[in-house]
């Protein structure tokens, strides 16, 4: 007997736990995530440790923002089946990462990159799941506003490096007679121009070449100059102390490093690098934030390709450390150019050994951060199918810009300005009551992602109004939820139109209408009165109102349709109320706040449809229903 009774405990503990994962989901699928968790966590109490169960916690605070809770539930779900689908997995180092847990994140990152090799969240893309060109020339995203500038030349201007209120960059616009073979133009030579900014639109000035001590009859280029503005980097040709060109036994020259000292608001004291040579190339300068290490471009033996970009010490005296080659997340078979290292530590830089859209694109790096996830390309329309190169940008203003000799522009080679601005909309509304279309102050609204996740909330004043900034090209879904109103919550998808705003109004129905709480009908099987789960989430909303007002009475009606013999309608719906009746006390109400709970059977028709009259579905279903009437607040 003992052993019977043990075993119906276990089968209604498990029908109990069942039956709350149900309707936790259908609360988690429709973004209740508090309800959700509330019901999860019951069913965790009664002995659901399903992985189902435990990664849904994990996601529902996940989603609604609270990370320590969300790595805790995902912690355990991993205790629990020691490996879980990659995607809680990546949730979980997310949420580790947020509340300071890094080394532990570390850990799980390693379990990840060795499960998901090629996540996109690894890997700044994978072709093998998405069409390069495709991804790389769309970005409705972010709106970048690319300009050829004025004082652009017939022949190559690149390179562009801002100090202070002026632009250095190279240019082959002179006209001493001496021509370049390679390309027929004239060799190169550093200038600047003046930038003046009037409310974010640059104007620029005359150009002026830099001093004799500078440039010389062949070619300059790649300015980079330290933070006190003392002293300036470049690239030159391999030239004699008579500024003549020095050729190599094979004939070829080279490119070497220089620096040079502001002197009286001239640049001079030019100075080579130690770490130069005569057999191959050092170029195209770059400068850490702080100004102790050194960028550059060299196709010297040991490299992994045609070209590769190496680190260099500056010591406290002045002198260097040892040439280090940044490795392979940045180097390949090919060529690695023109690399420049942003406020923020994020590394820029040119390639044609990265996959690309066409001969030299640019990339953007974190290796310099510390982080080992390959480069990602800038895409269009910083790329283009030609050479790309040179990137300069102010993180801070998201303004900069590249060189290129796409078609279209003045010379060869071309230097472009950018304004890149992430592409933005608004979606605002009011909240009104859906009865009286009163506004409704003090409304929670909230803008939820494609993924679920909250992502912001906001409470309406007295205007019943709200608003979001939200991105372009991308579908949200917006909740408005009050105490003692049912929820209303609308979905719409962005478009690519830059500060659009699209209106979204909420309606809250009212739960509590005159005396009576008002719920969408709650439906029962044919011949039965055991609570469905869409029953339950409906009598959730009950139970809401009583929690909000916690003296508050009620008494239960239950109507059937005509259909079936008088007596058995009246015993039917008398089970049905107080079936409904112990679902609420089930849910922590107290027994004493339920005077009644009463079946009515088909005694009190709503219309003509009693016995033997024809009516359709529609209309029978109009007299089965439940009231709850409210008896004291």
């Amino acid at each position: 007997m003992k052993t019977r009774i043990l075993v119906l405990i276990l089968i209604l503990s498990c029908s109990l736990s069942y039956a709350q994962t149900k309707l936790a989901d259908k609360f988690f699928d429709n973004y209740g995530y508090i309800k959700a968790i509330e019901l999860y966590e019951k069913a965790v109490e009664n002995g659901d440790n399903s992985a189902h169960v435990l990664t849904r916690l994990g996601d529902a605070y996940y989603n609604n923002s609270n990370s320590e809770k969300a790595a805790y539930w995902y912690g355990e779900a991993l205790k629990e089946y020691k490996k879980i689908d990659t995607e809680y997995l990546y949730k979980y180092i997310q949420s580790l990462r947020s509340i300071g847990k890094y080394e532990e994140a570390d850990k799980w990152f390693k379990e990840l990159s060795a499960a998901q090799q090629g996540d996109s969240r690894l890997k700044g893309y994978n072709p093998d799941e998405v069409d390069l060109y495709a991804k790389l020339t769309s970005k409705n995203d972010v709106i970048v506003k690319v300009e050829n500038l004025d004082f652009n030349s017939e022949n190559s201007d690149f390179g562009s490096y801002i100090y202070e209120d002026k632009l250095y960059f190279a240019s082959a616009r002179g006209g001493d007679g001496k021509i370049y073979s390679w390309n027929k133009e004239p060799f190169l030579d550093l200038y600047k121009v003046s930038i003046t900014d009037n409310s974010g639109v640059a104007t620029y000035g005359a150009t002026a070449e830099l001093s004799e001590d500078i440039n010389t009859e062949y070619h300059e280029a790649s300015v980079a100059i330290t933070n006190d503005g003392k002293t300036m980097y470049f690239t030159r040709d391999n030239v004699n102390k008579r500024n003549r060109i020095k050729y190599d036994k094979k004939g070829t020259t080279h490119l070497k490093l220089y620096k040079a000292t502001l002197v009286n608001n001239q640049w001079t004291n030019v100075v080579e690098l130690p770490f130069n040579d005569e057999v191959f190339s050092t170029g195209h300068p770059a400068l850490s934030p702080d100004n102790k290490t050194l960028y550059f471009v060299s196709d010297r033996e040991g490299g992994l390709g045609q070209s590769d970009i190496y680190a260099v010490t500056i010591n406290k005296d002045g002198s260097y450390g040892k040439p280090e080659n940044l490795g392979e997340k940045v180097n390949t078979e090919g060529r690695e150019m023109f690399p420049y290292v942003s406020k923020d530590s994020t590394l820029y830089f040119s390639s044609d050994g990265h996959l690309n859209l066409g001969l030299l694109d640019i990339f953007k790096s974190d290796v310099l951060k510390g982080l080992r996830n390959d480069p990602e390309n800038l895409g269009a329309p910083y790329n283009s199918g030609y050479d790309d190169f040179a990137f300069f940008i102010n993180s801070e203003t998201e303004q900069g810009y590249f060189s290129s000799n796409r078609p279209g522009g003045k010379g060869s080679d071309d230097i472009y300005s950018f304004n890149a601005k992430e592409c933005k909309e608004v979606i605002s509304g009011t909240a009104r009551d859906s009865k009286t279309n009163i506004i409704l102050s003090g409304v929670t609204v909230k803008l939820v992602d494609k993924t679920g996740k909250i992502v912001e909330e906001y409470f309406t004043k007295d205007s019943g109004e709200y608003t979001f900034t939200v991105d372009c090209d991308k579908t949200y879904t917006v909740i408005g939820s009050k105490p003692d109103y049912k929820d209303d919550q609308k979905t719409i998808a962005t478009s690519t139109v830059d500060e659009k705003i699209n209106t979204v109004d909420l309606s809250l129905e009212p739960l509590i209408i005159d005396n009576q709480i008002v719920i969408n009908p709650i439906f029962f099987d044919f011949d039965k009165w055991n609570i469905r789960t869409d029953a339950q989430y409906e009598l959730e909303n009950i139970v809401d109102v009583m929690r909000k007002h916690p003296t508050m009475i009620i008494k239960i009606e239950s109507h059937t349709d005509s259909r079936g013999r008088d007596k058995y309608n009246m015993k039917l719906s008398d089970r049905r109320a107080k079936s409904t009746r112990d679902y609420i006390i089930s849910r922590g109400i107290d027994a004493n706040r339920i005077e009644s709970a009463i079946g009515y059977g088909e005694s009190q028709l709503l219309n003509k449809c009693s016995n033997g009259v024809k009516c359709t579905e529609e209309e029978h279903q109009l007299n089965r229903r439940s009231y709850f009437y409210i008896v004291t607040e």
